[in-house]
């Protein structure tokens, strides 16, 4: 499902019990200098992360100040957040000109304790290559680091290397429980390119070998997988970067299943495995 961008008011564009992803919530905030915003969701865990700009932000009895710090975009540094748990009462406020923030969040029905994630704690992966047309970087906010900290929520910011080519390939689906070969984790994209007229497609095959859909993505697009192989590319001669939510119907690891078909290009791709294992 494509979301295709608009102004949203900082109302949530994926909602609680979303009917394409109901594990996913998804909200993009717009704050100038000064302003707040205050934020509950029931039922469902979340994690702050500004896309640009500083916020403070106060969770019940937890304080984090001077959280992100990037500038005119999501490429110039690395990213921050704080994880909220399940219910609590969260309140941002912006300390620089303006901000744009992701309120990225899972459902989940325990409540855990509210932390900070700052740059020097993020994990990060590197992998594929040029010559395969898959070169990215991985920055996970909520990854294997914080895995007994958080219930079912992934958190992660992907970038392509360099200009065009590959990611999520070779091609993969996370839609069913069925351990020990795969989980059921929904997902929800936000999409951003450099310069920002870029674009590129997201691709959506239901069944191996059978034909499926596909979306052109745009600065600001918003996709979300409920099931199927889900591979995307970005043009020649254009940078792409996606904010990633996951969230496990019944864990938080998450178990891939690659697509027969090209499972094969798992040993032609350099460092994707210890991509799949950061997934945690």
């Amino acid at each position: 499902m494509h979301i295709p961008p608009y102004e949203n008011n900082n109302t949530p564009i994926v909602d609680v019990d979303h009917d394409r992803v109901p594990l996913n919530y998804f909200n993009i905030v717009k704050l100038k200098k000064d302003e707040a915003f205050e934020y509950t969701v029931p039922g469902y865990e979340t994690c702050i992360v500004p896309a640009t700009g500083t916020v403070d932000v106060n969770v019940e009895r937890f304080r984090a100040e001077a959280l992100g710090g990037r500038g005119v975009d999501v490429w110039d540094g690395d990213p921050e957040g704080v994880y909220v748990p399940t219910g609590a009462k969260a309140e941002m406020v912006c300390r620089s000109d303006t901000a744009e923030i992701f309120i990225a969040g899972a459902k989940f029905d325990c409540v855990l304790e509210a932390f900070a994630v700052r740059k020097d704690e993020l994990d990060l992966v590197q992998y594929g290559s040029d010559d395969t047309k898959t070169h990215r970087k991985i920055k996970h906010i909520l990854g294997q680091k914080q895995h007994g900290k958080v219930g079912r929520l992934l958190v992660s910011e992907l970038y392509t290397v360099g200009q065009g080519g590959w990611s999520g390939f070779p091609s993969h689906k996370h839609d069913t429980d069925r351990l020990p070969d795969e989980t059921r984790h929904d997902e929800t994209y936000n999409f951003r390119f450099r310069p920002n007229y870029g674009s590129g497609l997201q691709m959506l095959q239901r069944q191996d070998n059978e034909p499926g859909d596909a979306y052109h993505i745009v600065d600001g697009s918003t996709i979300c997988i409920d099931k199927g192989y889900h591979p995307c590319a970005v043009l020649p001669g254009y940078e792409m970067y996606y904010f990633t939510i996951l969230g496990g119907l019944s864990q938080r690891s998450l178990v891939q299943y690659f697509q027969p078909t090209h499972a094969d290009q798992l040993h032609t791709i350099p460092g994707i495995l210890d991509m799949v294992a950061k997934f945690k």
